[in-house]
């Protein structure tokens, strides 16, 4: 087998950067070395694992990369063109090769051994070997690969030590046969010499006929946007941002109301100041496409993963000490991301008060596993009912972080965050906007978050989770918490994006 070396690596600095996938967009990458290059098919096509160190500052991250080696490329791979070997041959990223994806489901149903690399198939499972995988269509900081309509296997491009938590939580949850979690079929892994293993990737039941969650919610908060109030105040052309020249909303700015939990919401926040809407003008029930009977069962499919978690893991009790560690470290991310992002110091003080109350009125907290990145992008709607996916955690988060126990209001809270991300992602950045058009876009996204939080709060409540409206300075504490670090990924990730978090937080934070 020969060395890929330097015919790899020096491109990859340049690709690199251009890949979803990759973490540090932010920083220039100062060194790429292969850690690891193991030979999976040989001949032409040939595939090549290949585990890179990139060296970015003082950090060094490791990523795999399913090399591809072909004389002659042809244009339906040229998109995933790295560079060339000395004699000519094309690298390219064999994710997007059918013909080379096929290697990795029959390595995990023969279980074979490829240098350190280790193919599982679960127990159980009989798996299909003759289906090629494609890769999925969603931007992600993973590979998905869909193989026919039985699997779907994600390739975890940012490798961390150890078992990867989505492997470890989804398996134990589908041996306690959890109705909420596509069940799983194989793995890979490596496993170094001496070194604990490294997951690799996660064959799982793909789930053909399922429709998102972020798609379903973004198509509710299309049809509210689009639904006209009494004498068609409020409407926008298609559900949208409103194009230049539309008609001003004519909203009147909110009076006080109560959340349907019974405690007051400012904004659908729990513990803050009260507010009204005008019914006829802001209630999105009126609307065709409501989404709040999806969003309750939602919340009741929430609590059942929890009650599974907790069983499977066990809960171990946190002491208020403990719980005003936690709020040191909200405060020292918020001071953090406040000096990297200008916009965030309007909110500062009001967010530090959260964490301040959190940390006085601290309290024995029980924590357990939970899912740790928990958003409407995460959730799939099957015939079934919901369906919870991607275990991992927050990508910006470090790995032992993410296998932290919390407690479980804290995916409540990434989930309300969701809900506010969804109905102000249309508007988000449309500069064609009046104060006026602007404002009354914000009063019905406000409306459409408030009523959709309410109803996955109640159905999380009823179908036994922590109830959120007793908690609401704790899930006050976690949303802001929330929103700071995905201020912070946007800064980094998606710059475009910044605007959302930032709009929701004018009313969530005051």
């Amino acid at each position: 087998m020969r060395p890929l070396g330097r015919d790899l690596t020096d491109p990859l600095t340049e690709w690199l950067p251009r890949q979803r996938w990759f973490a540090g967009k932010d920083r220039a990458i100062g060194e790429v070395t292969i850690g690891a290059d193991t030979e999976l098919a040989a001949g032409e096509p040939g595939l090549r694992h290949v585990v890179l160190d990139v060296r970015q500052g003082a950090d060094v991250d490791r990523y795999q990369l399913l090399v591809g080696i072909r004389h002659d490329l042809p244009d339906r791979l040229r998109s995933g063109a790295i560079g060339q070997t000395s004699d000519g041959a094309h690298l390219y990223d064999a994710a997007n090769d059918p013909e080379l994806t096929r290697v990795l489901l029959a390595g995990m149903a023969d279980e074979i051994r490829a240098g350190a690399l280790r193919f599982h198939r679960a127990p159980g499972s009989e798996l299909k070997r003759d289906l090629t995988g494609v890769p999925g269509s969603a931007e992600q900081s993973n590979t998905s690969l869909i193989f026919g309509d039985s699997y779907i296997c994600k390739l975890f491009r940012r490798l961390s030590p150890g078992v990867n938590p989505d492997l470890e939580v989804n398996l134990a949850l589908t041996r306690a046969g959890c109705a909420h979690v596509a069940a799983v079929h194989g793995w890979i892994d490596l496993e170094p010499d001496g070194g604990e293993p490294v997951t690799l990737g996660l064959l799982s039941e793909y789930l053909r006929t399922a429709t998102d969650g972020w798609q379903l919610a973004i198509t509710s908060v299309r049809d509210w946007l689009a639904h006209a109030g009494p004498g068609g105040v409020g409407r926008y052309p298609g559900g949208g941002p409103a194009p230049a020249g539309a008609p001003e909303t004519g909203v009147p700015a909110p009076p006080a109301r109560r959340g349907d939990l019974g405690v007051p919401w400012r904004g659908g926040v729990p513990g803050g100041a009260e507010e009204e809407r005008e019914p006829d003008v802001l209630d999105p029930g009126a609307a065709g496409g409501d989404f709040a009977a999806e969003a309750e069962r939602l919340g009741a499919a929430t609590a059942a993963v929890h009650r599974d978690l907790a069983v499977a893991f066990g809960v171990t009790p946190a002491p208020a000490e403990e719980v005003r560690a936690m709020a040191h470290r909200m405060h020292r991310q918020l001071a953090e991301v406040s000096a990297a992002v200008p916009q965030l110091a309007a909110y500062t003080e009001a967010i530090g008060r959260a964490f301040d109350d959190l940390a006085e009125q601290a309290v024995d907290l029980p924590l357990q596993r939970v899912h740790g990145d928990y958003h409407l992008g995460q959730v799939m709607r099957a015939e079934s009912g919901w369906v919870l996916l991607d275990f991992e955690g927050e990508p910006a988060r470090a790995p032992a972080e993410r296998r932290e126990m919390a407690h479980p209001l804290r995916d409540v809270a990434g989930m309300l965050r969701s809900f506010e991300y969804a109905a102000r992602f249309l508007p988000a950045g449309d500069s064609r906007l009046s104060e006026e058009a602007a404002h009354g876009l914000e009063l019905r996204a406000r409306a459409w978050a408030d009523r959709n939080r309410d109803a996955f709060c109640r159905g999380y409540a009823e179908a036994g989770g922590a109830d959120p409206a007793a908690n609401a300075v704790l899930v006050r504490a976690l949303e802001l918490d929330k929103a700071v670090y995905e201020i912070r990924y946007e800064a980094r990730n998606r710059p475009s994006w910044l605007p959302v978090p930032l709009r929701s937080l004018a009313h969530l934070a005051h």
